[in-house]
């Protein structure tokens, strides 16, 4: 691993920087995140926390909204005597598929705080990979943090998912919310995603080598809508995804995802989609889907202008429906894993 030193970090000179930028989903925020905060906020008279995965849909991984994260976040820099005019607060969506728009939704982000300043600093802690993007953002001085713990959002979320205790994980803010969460629908829906994913997992264990699951996912798209349906097992139950499914073993990708899109919308045979055809590609971003590493073949299917075809839920669906594609793009937090970035690529690539 790179130390600190190789992002050209300066001399602090007894000033402080205006403005400090620290970037993490906060997963939620346990007590090395608020150490990192408080020490940045001796060196900086304000704090710009970047949130990340904003507006996505709850999940294992991604359990809290932004609104939920920002408020526990606030809550814990207060109760450390914070004053609230010290910490702004940005929010910015996965982009899976598109490094540069995660990198100028940051930086609009930023700016619009800033309001012109160059006076910014990036805190952060070279620990793994996951800290690639401190390598980013070369216009900002880098301000190493020094904080060193063992605490993981990741082991705070399995703690709670698992029913241990966390109170000596979190900040009693985050470990208030925490308790309250636990007792509402979206709590109970995670837990379930939670240990069907763990059951999922153990039955691949004793595979000799890391299993790599193939899919296909379709796109189709009529009149300026989209065809979707709702899923009704897990992962990701209630959630909007386009229609597809594991690769048939006996069939090209092609056909298998016709068949898939056919099987889970009951859309006509006589509709040849396979002549509809309009473009496809390879989804690989190796953390889309909690299941284990899955790499999906999608492709989009364009039905042209017209009257939109009857549609009926398969037998592992809730719903399936037609949805205006300006309603679709508008809502990333309704969708399964990637599905909304994909339809997105297929729609704004034309």
């Amino acid at each position: 691993m790179d130390e600190p030193s190789t992002l050209n970090a300066r001399p602090t000179r007894g000033r402080k920087r205006t403005f400090g930028v620290y970037i993490g989903r906060f997963e939620p925020p346990h007590d090395a995140h608020l150490a990192v905060m408080l020490e940045a906020l001796q060196q900086v008279q304000k704090l710009i926390v970047v949130i990340g995965s904003a507006r996505g849909a709850r999940t294992t991984k991604n359990p809290f909204t932004l609104e939920e994260r920002q408020s526990m976040i606030l809550g814990m820099l207060q109760d450390a005597g914070v004053a609230r005019s010290r910490v702004l607060f940005v929010g910015v969506r996965d982009y899976f598929y598109n490094e540069s728009l995660w990198l100028s939704e940051v930086q609009g982000g930023v700016a619009a705080h800033t309001r012109g300043s160059s006076d910014v600093a990036l805190i952060g802690h070279l620990k793994d990979e996951s800290s690639y993007y401190l390598r980013s953002f070369p216009a900002w001085e880098f301000l190493p943090a020094h904080v060193l713990s063992p605490l993981s959002a990741t082991g705070v979320r399995r703690a709670y998912f698992q029913n241990q205790p966390t109170t000596e994980l979190v900040p009693p803010t985050v470990q208030r919310f925490l308790d309250t969460f636990r007792g509402t629908p979206d709590y109970q829906g995670l837990r379930q995603e939670y240990e069907y994913l763990a059951e999922y997992r153990a039955a691949w264990a004793a595979s000799p080598f890391p299993p790599v699951f193939v899919t296909t996912d379709a796109a189709v798209t009529r009149s300026g809508h989209v065809l979707l349906v709702r899923r009704g097992g897990q992962p990701g139950h209630g959630r909007l995804a386009m229609p597809g499914g594991f690769l048939d073993v006996g069939a090209t990708l092609l056909h298998s995802c016709i068949e898939k899109v056919r099987h889970e919308t009951g859309l006509n045979p006589a509709i040849a989609l396979e002549n509809n055809l309009r473009s496809q590609a390879v989804f690989d971003y190796p953390d889309r889907s909690l299941r284990g590493r899955t790499i999906t073949h999608a492709f989009h299917f364009d039905l042209g202008t017209g009257q939109l075809p009857v549609v009926r839920p398969g037998p592992e669906n809730e719903h399936a429906l037609w949805m205006p594609l300006n309603e679709a793009l508008a809502q990333p937090e309704a969708f399964f894993e990637d599905h909304h970035a994909i339809i997105e690529h297929f729609v704004l690539k034309g």
